[in-house]
């Protein structure tokens, strides 16, 4: 099976194309989609943001998801959330995410922040391996998706794997109009 124009390969026999959080999630999982149906492939990572990675590699917009980290805030506590949508749409951050968090207030979170508390690379963030805590909200074009490209953690590789794999994480729930379309410019 292949990634676009990639030669991809198991995740499991490829755990230094995932970042640490994001192979031990593998080494544990569970779901009911079978960890062999999970590929990576290996790609340059200058070109692991979304535009250039299909355009260079031959993958669909709309076969490639966007997973965003979110700092949520509500009377003095803070956390952090994930997002996933399709790369052909935003996340309705200040609407849906925010009242599905119950946050007062809601922002990305900073790159910084965001590497450390995922341990991943920025340009290279998955739900896959995330800490267990998190809240993982993910569009229901997302999960229906037969297969659907997302970070590994590194920006050196990408993941493709079933959208239903990404429904069964821990934490996550499938939610309608999550992603909104990008308008054309």
């Amino acid at each position: 099976m292949n990634i676009g124009n990639l030669v991809a390969e198991p995740v499991a026999a490829r755990p230094d194309l995932l970042a640490p959080p994001v192979a031990a999630a593998f080494e544990t999982w569970n779901g009911r989609t079978p960890v062999a149906e999970c590929i990576v492939a290996e790609i340059d990572p200058g070109l692991a943001d979304t535009a250039a990675f299909c355009e260079r590699y031959d993958v669909r917009l709309d076969r490639s998801a966007n997973c965003v980290l979110l700092a949520a805030r509500r009377e003095g506590r803070s956390w952090y959330a994930a997002c996933v949508v399709l790369a052909t749409t935003r996340v309705d951050v200040n609407g849906l995410a925010k009242r599905r968090l119950g946050a007062s207030k809601i922002s990305f979170a900073p790159m910084d922040d965001a590497t450390a508390a995922s341990a991943m690379e920025f340009g290279g963030i998955t739900p896959i391996g995330l800490p267990p805590d998190w809240p993982i909200l993910i569009d229901d074009a997302v999960a229906a998706a037969e297969r659907v490209i997302v970070g590994s953690g590194l920006r050196r590789s990408k993941i493709s794997l079933p959208g239903a794999a990404l429904a069964e994480l821990r934490n996550a729930v499938v939610l309608s109009a999550l992603g909104r379309p990008i308008a054309p410019v």
